[in-house]
């Protein structure tokens, strides 16, 4: 989440796969949680069929990432990566109040730039 982009992930060709990352977190140790999001931000781009993330947070708190994958072993990967597990409990214990996770296939992918 610490990538400070400011154009979204280019469409990709089609069928590939989304990991939406939906969050709300609690108060406990931001900085914290910024330096980890930082190193799995760094460590994901290692994965087989990382096609790139997008995130965002309102300012009321809600938080999302959206993760691309070439396929679904790629989501394995990644889900079943030693640091990436501990990172999410670490997370369970100290830094959300609750989240989503929602795999979607997509089926179009379409990019405009103006530029």
């Amino acid at each position: 989440m610490s990538d400070q982009r400011t154009a979204p992930v280019p469409a990709h060709e089609t069928p590939y796969y989304a990991v939406v990352f939906t969050s709300v977190r609690t108060e406990e140790d931001d900085d914290g949680y910024r330096r980890t999001a930082e190193r799995l931000s760094e460590l994901v781009k290692g994965i087989p069929g990382f096609l790139g993330e997008d995130s965002a947070r309102t300012p009321g708190g809600l938080a999302i990432s959206v993760a691309y994958f070439r396929d679904l072993a790629g989501i394995e990967a990644w889900r079943r990566d030693a640091r990436h597990r501990e990172a999410k409990r670490y997370g369970r214990e100290h830094w959300y109040e609750r989240y989503s996770i929602h795999i979607a296939r997509v089926e179009q992918s379409h990019t405009f730039d103006r530029s």
